[in-house]
């Protein structure tokens, strides 16, 4: 008996030796591995994003914001008819598909996402439910309160509040801030509460960026745009504008835009920045290159003639076409008028390696290093690589790509005197109270021409918009400066026969640039696809606008006519025709005063002669024309009317009525609607002459000031690159 006594007290002592070996176990050698599990269970840590910093335009005004919004989550085991539960979901929150949310809820998960970053009437919505397992933790989200403003710019972000194209891709390192930690307890019955004695970290806000960039520019530039797209059917457009004395982008725009706040739903083309994603063969605004090399060299002068063969060149047994049949003229009028033999004649001279080395010092054929992602360097091939006609073309723009930031900030350097600057969009950011200036100063990547050239190449481009192919691009009160151009689109093989890329590049005022810009249409459909019918308007309008409201004041303009304006007294009676009786009109000198008439500031185009008749003469029983709307006379006398009859060809366009831009050009206005016939830019075959054709007739000396010959003719053998 005593034996078993023993028997039993020995196995109870060893059964609780093993209990106590056991807890001892569990509670000191693996206590932390069971902690770590049992918080594992009752507590869920959520990251939660910070609030990504600001983006202000150059004014101040806010362009993308972070707002607090609530996201719903799911425990799963909560949740008992998930199928209901699911389809209620669905229901209050637009977008969300039941069968997918089924097949989450489903899953063997403590922590699931419902959705999102909801906007908070669907939140409310969601709330109102009060569905088991269902609940809400507070995130940031983005948003972008001018919409679809600068939203190639500014980019976007996604679900989980990183970049993803823009600014928002580029600065996300600046702009996300440090995210934040909550710890979720779980009770008894598999509930959840935030208890504040939990681990707790509060998110901390990313960097503010400041742009140079203003939205009121960035509106005008969009708006007409977009007008311009629309009115002439195009596929697309583009349009940059610049300080040319810093390199800050004061608007960049591509239309179609998009909404970034929902940016899924527009298609992927219209996320792209095509001022700096796509490049195009510039056409005939390329030849402020050719141009600023030529010049550059010494061995042309603005003064020179230039034979222009009539409209037509042959190199090597290829016929390159003008879009007019000129002969002789100065350099200046060859860049006024567009003539693509006379740009050619000047590649010529200079040969291909100064004008390649002239075109990679205004920055083609590589990044202009904008603080924007995606930038496309352009082509532009090496020397060794170009053919014999290669500097013909390129000198024209043709065999040469470039981006719309590209040009710009090339015309900048002309504008500026002779600096290429590297272009930007963001001009400080802030972390807090610290503020760093990205760009103190202009950054110069280049000094591609002189000053003096620089400054003679500001004079030739006046001259494109006061006598020649940019006619339409002029704003009363402001010395305007550019070029047209009218760009064939490649394809595969050759150019596309009816698909044109008209376009607009130049600086205003002139004398004193303050503003750089680029506009250009793809494809525009109709009749009109020059560059001075589609993009010069464009241009002049934003001129006025953007100048105006950078407070650049118009320069005023005496209430006098140009040399060749008739004014007609006013007739007894209101009469304003030239029967009998009525005086004759009387040619008036610039700042002359005719008594009893009070001449416009703007006066309308001449009326031709009439009958063989000089200008000014009285021809009896001739209606003369009516004058401009708007236009005002008097004689002095009780109803009595003047009308303003006429106006030469060498008075500015640009000057309607309203004083705002140049009318539109018409086909009559050869320089200012038909500058490049892109139609005519196909090479062909030469014709076979039996005698040299005679050139024009030169200019007598010193008409131009200049005693200097005409560019010799291209050979016309394949002996070697031409003018070399």
């Amino acid at each position: 008996m005593r034996s078993r006594l023993h028997v039993v007290w020995l196995a109870g002592l060893l059964w609780v030796a093993l209990i106590g070996l056991r807890l001892y176990q569990l509670q000191v050698v693996n206590h932390l591995r069971y902690v770590h599990k049992a918080h594992q269970q009752q507590q869920r840590v959520v990251k939660l994003d910070p609030p990504r910093g600001t983006i202000y335009d150059a004014a101040g005004r806010e362009l993308a914001v972070s707002v607090e919004v609530d996201s719903a989550y799911a425990v799963p085991s909560e949740i008992g008819d998930r199928a209901a539960t699911a389809r209620a979901i669905a229901a209050a929150c637009p977008g969300l598909d039941a069968r997918h949310l089924e097949k989450l809820l489903a899953e063997e998960r403590e922590f699931v996402w419902v959705a999102r970053k909801l906007d908070p009437p669907v939140a409310a919505a969601l709330r109102e439910l009060r569905l088991a397992g269902i609940h809400f933790v507070p995130e940031s989200k983005r948003y972008y309160p001018m919409r679809d403003l600068a939203s190639q710019v500014l980019g976007y972000v996604g679900t989980d509040n990183h970049g993803l194209a823009g600014l928002e891709l580029n600065y996300d390192a600046v702009i996300t801030g440090k995210p934040g930690l909550r710890t979720v307890l779980r009770d008894a019955r598999r509930g959840t509460a935030v208890s504040p004695d939990l681990f707790f970290t509060e998110p901390q806000p990313g960097g503010d960026l400041y742009l140079t960039l203003d939205s009121a520019v960035q509106h005008m530039v969009e708006r007409e745009l977009q007008r311009a797209v629309e009115q002439r059917r195009a596929r697309r457009g583009s349009a940059v504008f610049l300080d040319p004395a810093t390199g800050a982008v004061l608007a960049m725009a591509s239309y179609p835009a998009f909404d970034p706040n929902e940016f899924e739903r527009y298609a992927a083309s219209n996320w792209r920045n095509r001022t700096i994603m796509d490049a195009y063969e510039p056409g005939s605004t390329f030849k402020i290159v050719t141009a600023a090399a030529a010049l550059e060299s010494g061995l042309v002068h603005a003064d020179d003639p230039f034979d222009c063969g009539m409209g037509s060149i042959v190199l090597y047994g290829i016929t390159i076409h003008d879009h007019k049949r000129y002969g002789i003229m100065s350099f200046a009028d060859v860049i006024a008028k567009s003539s693509n033999v006379g740009v050619i004649r000047a590649a010529l001279i200079i040969g291909g390696e100064r004008l390649h080395r002239t075109i990679v010092a205004f920055g083609f054929g590589r990044a202009t290093g904008i603080d924007l992602p995606g930038e496309n360097a352009g082509i532009l091939h090496p020397l060794e690589r170009w053919g014999a006609l290669t500097k013909a073309y390129v000198a024209f723009g043709q065999g040469v790509s470039v981006t719309p930031l590209q040009l710009a900030a090339a015309v900048a350097a002309v504008a500026n005197g002779g600096s290429l600057l590297q272009p930007y969009v963001v001009d400080t950011v802030r972390r807090g109270e610290v503020v760093e200036r990205r760009h103190p100063r202009p950054v110069v990547t280049s000094r591609p021409i002189s000053a003096a050239t620089a400054e003679e190449v500001r004079r030739l481009l006046e001259r494109v918009v006061t006598d020649g192919t940019g006619k339409t691009a002029a704003v009363a009160g402001y010395r305007v400066a550019g070029k047209t151009g009218t760009a064939q689109i490649p394809l595969a093989g050759g150019y596309a026969r009816h698909a044109y890329l008209p376009s607009f590049v130049g600086f205003a005022p002139a004398d004193r640039p303050s503003i750089v810009g680029i506009v250009a249409v793809d494809a525009p459909q109709g009749m009109e696809y020059y560059g001075a019918q589609v993009a010069a308007p464009v241009f002049g309008t934003l001129v006025r606008e953007v100048l105006l409201y950078l407070g650049v004041r118009p320069q005023r303009q005496a209430p006098s006519v140009w040399p060749g304006e008739v004014v007609t007294a006013g007739l007894q009676g209101g009469g304003t025709g030239a029967g009998a009786g009525a005086p004759a009109p009387a040619v008036v000198v610039p700042g002359t005063v005719v008594p009893g008439a009070v001449v416009p500031a703007v006066a309308v185009p001449a009326a031709p002669a009439i009958g063989g008749a000089p200008p000014g003469a009285t021809v009896p029983g001739a209606v003369l024309p009516a004058a401009a709307k708007g236009s005002t006379a008097s004689s002095g006398a009780a109803g009595a009317s003047a009308a303003v009859a006429a106006k030469s060809a060498a008075g500015p366009a640009g000057a309607g009525s309203t004083g705002v831009r140049g009318a539109a050009a018409t086909d009559d206005d050869d320089d200012a609607a038909g500058e490049d016939g892109p139609e005519l830019w196909h090479s062909q075959p030469a014709a076979p002459r039996s005698t040299p054709r005679t050139p024009a007739s030169p200019r007598p000396p010193g008409s131009a000031g200049s005693a200097r010959t005409a560019a010799p003719a291209a050979p016309a053998g394949p002996a070697g690159p031409a003018g070399e």
